[in-house]
């Protein structure tokens, strides 16, 4: 067997792929159900080799209910030509995630999309997310903003952009877009996309209240957020619990 790159590949490579595979392809469905996925678009991926540059990605416009392990794209952020494959990823996808992978390696499951709350905050003047409870305070300090939207990202100087703008934050707010997460694996990174798009609504029910919000002050919410960090394993096991739902579940179509 051939690894992804055209070396020969050992039986824990291939292990290590398939796992990955059904991970990633859960969290696309599991996306579906929850309604935070966009029509076609969107995109998720997952890096494969140990530098981040060969990744795992959607085909283009899928719907994330249809996706199964095998329907993902192997791709290599060094490749030339990839955007002439028959196959060729989406470019937005290809610009962000491409981008993403190839300058960031720690960032090895890159989860983009646009779910209604956190979207919403995102068209906010500011984006920020407002410590208004432990939800919210989870990400104080930890989220970056991006306030100079320009349109679909499809070119290489967005796609150094963005990389840039995220720096070494997990979590970036893209203001009149909508959210990216970053994270070591997919539990990891499907869980803090979920507990992100709950703050947003958390903040945004808040706002539509129209009275004045209690923000907690910065010493409390950076100890809150710090107090988080010892429940984040249970990201594991909040996927594991999610993935056996899958096929219990009736499927929510958005």
């Amino acid at each position: 067997m051939l690894d992804t790159t055209g070396r020969q590949a050992g039986p824990h490579l291939a292990a290590r792929e398939k796992t990955l595979r059904e991970e990633l392809s859960a969290a696309f469905r599991l996306t579906a159900q929850f309604g935070w996925n966009e029509a076609v678009a969107n995109h998720f991926s997952v890096a494969l080799s140990d530098d981040g540059r060969t990744f795992l990605m959607n085909p283009r416009w899928r719907h994330f209910a249809t996706i199964m392990p095998d329907d993902l794209l192997v791709l290599d952020a060094d490749a030339a030509g990839t955007m002439q494959r028959p196959d060729a990823p989406d470019p937005s996808a290809w610009t962000i995630h491409g981008h993403i992978h190839s300058a960031l390696p720690h960032a090895r499951c890159v989860l983009h999309v646009h779910p209604p709350y956190a979207t919403a905050i995102s068209a906010l003047a500011d984006p920020q997310i407002k410590p208004v409870d432990q939800n919210t305070a989870r990400f104080f300090g930890r989220v970056a903003v991006d306030l100079d939207y320009g349109g679909l990202a499809d070119n290489e100087a967005e796609g150094r952009r963005l990389v840039e703008v995220l720096g070494d934050k997990a979590v970036m707010m893209m203001g009149n877009h909508g959210v990216l997460v970053t994270a070591r694996t997919v539990a990891e990174a499907f869980d803090e996309l979920y507990y992100l798009e709950r703050a947003c609504q958390t903040l945004l029910l808040a706002y539509s209240s129209g009275q004045k919000l209690s923000i907690l002050p910065d010493e409390l919410a950076a100890r809150t957020a710090r107090e988080w960090d010892a429940y984040r394993p249970s990201a594991f096991d909040h996927f594991r619990e999610l993935r056996s739902l899958l096929e219990r579940v009736p499927l929510r179509l958005t």
